[in-house]
């Protein structure tokens, strides 16, 4: 998404007032995300059709927009391509899927011995913060809570941390603008780059 953003530009989305994000944080927590829902059709139908409605993140983000600026937040949503001053290359490293996996399976092990359960328990009292529900963390919040052992935890780590490698392989290869290449291959990647900057 940060690519994404720098190659394409973003939505001019305004700031919004702090205190109106507590107002919704505060709905979320007593009347819970079906009251959210309720409104948001009511203040913008359009994207209340097309999000994901089990996401509180974006339910709060469109309320708080629409209540903040007097507008559907829909109608910030251009989707339009921003014209940069740059040329823009993509490539993108492969490597053998079965390769891939063992390398993520080696790198969880090796986050493991350099502190990585230490630095989750340092964290576990703030694990209520969405910052801090990502893989590594949450599995073994998981397991300082009793609900699954150490090695169930590591396995969890591995799994999860190659289904998000494997959703991102999946978003770039829609993206008709990037050049694989396997890892190895410097030779060819170069001439790639020297044959885009001569033409």
């Amino acid at each position: 998404m940060y690519i994404d953003a720098v190659c394409n530009g973003i939505d001019d989305i305004p700031d919004i007032d702090t205190a109106v994000r507590q107002k919704y944080l505060n709905k979320l927590k007593e009347e819970g995300l079906e009251s959210l829902r309720i409104t948001l059709k009511l203040l913008d139908p359009v994207y209340y059709a097309k999000t994901d409605l089990r996401n509180k993140k974006r339910v709060v983000r469109a309320l708080e927009i629409c209540e903040t600026t007097g507008r559907p937040y829909s109608s910030f949503l251009t989707g339009q391509k921003r014209k940069r001053d740059f040329e823009i290359l993509k490539i993108g490293l492969a490597r053998p899927r079965e390769e891939l996996y063992d390398r993520i399976n080696l790198r969880v092990d090796q986050m493991i011995i350099n502190g990585l359960e230490e630095e989750a328990k340092s964290l576990f009292t703030l694990r209520h913060f969405n910052a801090l529900n990502s893989v590594g963390y949450r599995e073994f919040f998981d397991f300082f809570e009793g609900k699954i052992s150490r090695e169930k935890a590591i396995e969890l780590i591995k799994r999860n941390t190659r289904r998000f490698a494997k959703r991102q392989m999946t978003w770039w290869s829609k993206d008709k603008e990037m050049r694989w290449f396997y890892q190895g291959n410097i030779d060819e990647i170069i001439g790639f780059i020297e044959s885009k900057i001569m033409s």
